[in-house]
């Protein structure tokens, strides 16, 4: 089974600094790296080094191949990944001293897509094959529409969060995978409650799986049969920017699978405790192999 993944590629541009940077303030980097990311590009990696088929879906500038041979050398099938004539989206990072990180995005070549490029893109999807979307790349509402009438299987994990969000056609959608500041915007809640949530989303989204990463607190998986919770592991964290992108690829890999629901999490929560003690994004994804030892 095939994981298509419509997605953004970025390149990151990551600074350490000992704290995030405040309004009007300037503050000194003790490093700097150019890095492969974007949660597209990042979420694709993962699902390759966690054994999934995936086909990537994205557009970088002219000029920027390195990001192309980065997705290549990891296992990720770039046939439908194509170069514009727009600039490569990028990041501009901060890490903290405490592992924590604020993130600046400028979408460039990932809102080149137009509607009528859509189908194409999804020609030789198998129904049942899943289609992973975040919300970096243009003409979302579209490709959902269109993956749901194709009978794909659609996981959206809408990062950034817009209030456009909730204007999507998430009655479509088999999968929905959010943190839990962006449940508290999609369901315009002012206090996070993890029961007053769940029983939110499942009056609002009766027939969607949701998935709730809770950072060091692990993760919850919500639909109208079950709640299951998994926990993070304790680990030391050094950077968690790819934290989020390597749980949904191995997860994801894993259902794809057939695997039951609370193996998938369990492996994603261990493949992300294994990333955030290496710093960066890409680079930060560990491989099967590493996981299941």
């Amino acid at each position: 089974m095939a994981i298509f993944n419509y997605g953004s590629i970025n390149i990151d541009h990551v600074y350490r600094v000992p704290h995030l940077v405040q309004p009007g303030e300037t503050l000194a980097s003790r490093s700097y790296q150019t890095l492969l990311g974007g949660k597209g590009a990042n979420q694709s990696i993962a699902l390759a080094r966690a054994g999934a088929k995936v086909q990537h879906i994205g557009r970088y500038g002219e000029g920027d191949e390195w990001v192309l041979a980065q997705l290549e050398s990891a296992g990720v099938d770039c046939h439908l990944v194509t170069a514009s004539p727009l600039p490569t989206g990028h990041a501009i990072i901060q890490v903290d001293d405490q592992a924590e990180n604020a993130i600046v995005l400028y979408r460039g070549a990932n809102h080149s897509f137009t509607p009528t490029e859509l189908p194409d893109l999804l020609k030789t999807a198998q129904a049942n094959d899943w289609l992973l979307l975040q919300n970096e790349c243009s003409c979302t509402a579209e490709m959902i529409t269109l993956a749901a009438q194709h009978h794909l299987k659609v996981a959206f994990n809408p990062a950034p969060m817009t209030a456009q969000v909730a204007q999507l056609p998430l009655e479509s959608l088999n999968l929905l995978i959010i943190n839990k500041v962006e449940a508290q915007q999609l369901l315009q809640l002012d206090t996070f409650e993890l029961s007053q949530i769940t029983q939110v989303l499942s009056t609002r989204y009766p027939s969607l799986a949701v998935i709730i990463t809770l950072g060091d607190k692990g993760v919850v998986w919500v639909d109208q049969h079950q709640a299951i919770e998994v926990p993070a592991l304790p680990v030391q964290a050094v950077d968690t920017t790819a934290a989020g992108d390597t749980f949904i690829g191995f997860a994801l890999a894993a259902l794809s699978r057939g695997q039951g629901i609370q193996y998938a999490l369990e492996l994603g929560c261990r493949a992300a405790a294994l990333c955030v003690q290496r710093a960066g994004a890409a680079q930060s994804i560990p491989t099967l192999e590493e996981v299941l030892a």
